[in-house]
């Protein structure tokens, strides 16, 4: 497997300088994303990902001992306490991120990895990637599980143009003007506009969403995606009020897709990109 723009997963990145690039061999930023949840590894990563995790002794990660407890599962050709597990979090000092990146300009792969799903995606790793490129390095993601992407392709909502907009506000006044937000963006735009929410708020937002957006918006949630516990909703904002279905604490993507007022829903199937 090739990543654009960068090595075939699992090979040394070498060749002359250019642009940034120092004389000698560097290292490449692998992307890697990992399961959801406690779903088997196999289930959602491809082997040649896997063994790009098992090669690999170097990890910019949001926190060491979940890093260190997924490569367990992983397996790897190297004693876990040989593996070096550097975090990059909401706490880390944005002037130390390129130190994160002296083991690959020294030579040496790493590997980017997230809590869940895509590494700088809603993810703090999004600024380790930018001072790979301003550093001149090869920049690899691979092929992995993506709930934005997975509760898209679910729902049944425009998948030829869509938003994600990150965490709502968690002040309910904000939270609710924020969803009135998005909904009118929907309308203008025929666009599916996606977000998320911890799971011990989702119930919460299901909630004020419900109360908040019109009754003919589309509301869809996929709630805990590659789980054993999966489960995908895609209804009308009425229809979810005549019929209430509780999620708990779930992981969950919510979209929603408006109609500009007066128009009809759109149901028919999208032409495909050429």
């Amino acid at each position: 497997m090739t990543a654009e723009g960068g090595s075939p997963a699992g090979a040394p990145s070498s060749g002359p300088a250019t642009g940034n690039r120092p004389s000698h061999r560097i290292g490449s930023l692998y992307l890697i994303p990992v399961p959801l949840g406690p779903a088997p590894l196999a289930a959602c990563m491809p082997d040649q990902v896997l063994a790009l995790c098992r090669r690999l002794d170097y990890f910019v990660a949001e926190n060491t001992r979940s890093a260190r407890a997924m490569l367990k599962r992983a397996g790897t050709v190297h004693a876990l306490r040989d593996i070096e597990i550097r975090e990059l979090n909401e706490h880390t000092d944005p002037a130390s991120v390129p130190s994160l990146l002296e083991p690959l300009m020294s030579g040496r792969d790493g590997g980017l990895i997230s809590e869940a799903g895509c590494p700088a995606i809603a993810d703090p790793g999004a600024s380790l990637v930018d001072a790979a490129h301003a550093a001149g390095l090869a920049v690899c993601p691979l092929v992995g599980p993506s709930a934005l992407l997975l509760a898209l392709m679910g729902s049944g909502l425009n998948g030829q143009r869509f938003a994600f907009a990150g965490y709502l506000p968690a002040r309910a006044e904000e939270r609710e003007r924020a969803l009135r937000e998005l909904e009118a963006r929907s309308a203008r735009h025929d666009e599916t506009q996606l977000f998320i929410e911890t799971p011990y708020r989702a119930q919460a937002m299901l909630e004020t969403a419900v109360s908040v957006l019109r009754p003919e918006t589309r509301l869809a949630l996929g709630c805990d995606l590659t789980l054993a516990s999966e489960r995908v909703f895609s209804r009308s904002v009425a229809r979810w009020r005549r019929d209430p279905i509780p999620i708990g604490r779930s992981l969950v993507v919510f979209l929603l897709q408006a109609t500009a007022v007066g128009s009809q829903p759109r149901r028919s199937a999208r032409p495909r990109p050429r």
